[in-house]
């Protein structure tokens, strides 16, 4: 753990009160600073970040993307908004899957240069639109997609309820959000090894190998940040998806949350 930030109740700026702030870590910022210091966590950690998301998961992360894309559902009349998308992984995975265009949009342009990349490189780029988006007010049209993704982005976001309201307003009735993200360890005698990995090794092997250090104290921090299982499909019911349900996987590191619009 960091030497005095206590995850549970992180210290408020003393000039800012609680509706003012936002959670950057362990750290309370103004929340008009929290997507301007996110996006330079990505945009230094975009060129290695295949290869940290291995590093970070040991590589389970992509079972965890292969999960998360079968229960997708991907037909080739559907349309996909992946949002937070990154490097292209689910996008990627949607279209190989037989599922129809797909719009690959996150609120990094260095990210999405490294996914627009990628998709040429795999021949996929003519069934993309790679946009710049900002997860929390979409620029589509009321029912316009079938299908809404965030993988490992929605504990960055600033106003999470917001992403989720608008991933509702942009699905047609009889969409469905799915969203993967790591979560909490559910399994008792996994959390202690899962704090050494996530703040003692971790942010070394981030200095090894992209350099960066503190943007991969962030992430650790970050994880720890976000909603559980249970508070995260509240939000979600609260939004006013339905049948909303969640599977765990890897005991509780990582959920996959899923929602309809009905």
């Amino acid at each position: 753990m960091t030497d005095s930030a206590d995850p549970i109740n992180p210290p408020f700026p003393s000039s800012q009160s609680p509706e003012d702030t936002t959670d950057f870590g362990f750290r309370h910022v103004p929340r008009d600073e929290k997507k301007p210091m996110v996006r330079a966590v990505f945009e230094s950690v975009a060129s290695k970040y295949d290869v940290m998301n291995d590093v970070m998961s040991l590589g389970i992360h992509r079972v965890w993307k292969r999960i998360f894309v079968g229960m997708l559902g991907a037909r080739p009349n559907m349309r996909l908004l992946d949002l937070a998308g990154g490097t292209g992984d689910i996008t990627f995975g949607w279209l190989r899957a037989g599922g129809g265009p797909a719009i690959l949009s996150d609120i990094n342009a260095a990210m999405l240069s490294v996914g627009r990349d990628r998709a040429i490189k795999a021949g996929l780029i003519g069934q993309i639109e790679v946009c710049v988006v900002d997860a929390e007010a979409i620029p589509l049209p009321d029912c316009s997609v079938d299908r809404v993704t965030i993988a490992f982005g929605l504990r960055n976001c600033t106003d999470k309820d917001a992403v989720l309201r608008e991933a509702r307003r942009v699905l047609k009735p009889g969409g469905r959000f799915f969203c993967l993200e790591f979560s909490r360890v559910e399994i008792a005698a996994l959390a202690p090894v899962y704090d050494v990995w996530s703040f003692q090794v971790l942010p070394k092997m981030g200095q090894i190998i992209a350099k960066d250090s503190e943007s991969y104290k962030y992430l650790a921090e970050s994880i720890r940040m976000f909603p559980d299982q249970e508070t995260l499909a509240q939000m979600m019911r609260d939004a006013g998806f339905e049948r909303v349900q969640y599977r765990n996987l890897s005991g509780g590191i990582a959920a996959i949350h899923s929602g309809w619009r009905l």
